[in-house]
């Protein structure tokens, strides 16, 4: 069965009627829609209210764009000194090799830059990045994402990992993916495999933000992972009307921990454009993760951060890391101490 990537392929595959589909088609005119053969079938029978068909399929509300909405929310393209490196912190880097994904999430924070057919570096641009990383000796940590980086052939991850474990201070490889809650097939031992290499730590951050998404499949690639020796970290985005309550975020963090995965970061949702209606406040996400203290045990607690815009880094989005001046705008203090204002 092939992807999904239209309008026109969600209908003819029962997801959407013809009315909806019409309604949202100038939405997939700018932000790039698919789904796999495996999202297909779970998310058969479901409807706009469903915390996974939300998080996948387009929405009117998404050809609305607030005053606030970026292209770039967290400042990518200001802190990338080479072609797919963004080095927004001194003992570490994004490397991004192609900015495609096995699907796109409503609520991406990259999604002006990524899309189906997603420009991968070139042999000589990937050689480029891996120099960088080579000539400079703080980078401990070589953060692999994109686009999903598990979108790569075994080949491709074999020879990103074996490069970087030729850099003496290069100590961790961690991958960042989508793949393994939206195409579990995927995470062959081959592929696996491909992941690691002599000397080099290995990890890989999942991105799962509902505890609906922990189907058979998902938990079989997680346990796969897990008993391959790479170590697991859950990302999870607050979204308005699929994770805002403690009960969601409870069954979450719990189902996570059951399958060996450690809750990372609970990420407050970037100011893309066209994300308005997933965004809770501030002070409502603060809320939410106090209602969690007590509820479940510290190793179902992930850090609730923010992403200061402009690409200053995240910042602990506790209200003891954060003051209010009311009105919705924030003082928020990123790594370096500095101070900066926030509105979304």
């Amino acid at each position: 069965m092939k992807p999904l990537h239209s309008v026109s392929d969600l209908v003819a595959a029962g997801l959407m009627t013809p009315d909806a589909g019409k309604a949202v088609e100038t939405v997939a005119e700018r932000y790039a829609v698919a789904l796999t053969p495996y999202l297909r079938d779970t998310l058969a029978g479901r409807g706009a209210d469903d915390p996974l068909y939300a998080q996948y399929v387009p929405s009117p509300q998404e050809a609305h764009t607030t005053p606030e909405e970026r292209e770039d929310p967290i400042g990518d393209v200001a802190r990338s000194p080479v072609k797919g490196i963004v080095h927004r912190y001194p003992d570490r880097v994004l490397l991004k090799p192609l900015h495609a994904c096995a699907v796109y999430c409503r609520f991406c924070f990259r999604r002006e830059m990524v899309g189906p057919g997603g420009e991968a570096l070139s042999n000589e641009e990937m050689d480029a990045a891996l120099a960088y990383i080579r000539d400079h000796e703080a980078i401990w940590e070589v953060v692999v994402t994109g686009g999903d980086p598990l979108l790569l052939s075994p080949r491709r991850l074999r020879g990103i990992a074996q490069a970087l474990s030729t850099m003496p201070h290069v100590g961790v490889l961690r991958l960042h993916s989508r793949i393994p809650a939206a195409d579990p097939g995927r995470v062959t031992g081959e592929l696996i495999e491909a992941l690691t290499a002599p000397g080099l730590a290995t990890w890989m951050a999942v991105h799962i933000n509902h505890a609906d998404e922990l189907t058979p499949e998902v938990r079989a690639a997680l346990a796969r992972l897990v008993e391959a020796g790479i170590p697991l970290l859950g990302q999870t985005v607050l979204l308005k009307g699929i994770n805002d309550n403690p009960a969601a975020l409870e069954a979450l963090f719990r189902g996570l921990v059951r399958n060996r995965v450690k809750p990372y970061y609970l990420h407050h949702p970037d100011l893309a454009a066209g994300t308005s209606h997933f965004r809770n406040s501030l002070a409502e996400g603060q809320a939410l993760v106090k209602g969690l203290r007590g509820r479940v045990s510290g190793v179902c607690q992930p850090t609730y951060v923010l992403d200061i815009p402009g690409g200053h880094g995240k910042a602990p989005a506790a209200a003891a890391w954060i003051a209010e001046d009311g009105e919705g705008t924030y003082r928020v203090e990123d790594f370096t101490g500095t101070t900066h204002r926030y509105r979304g």
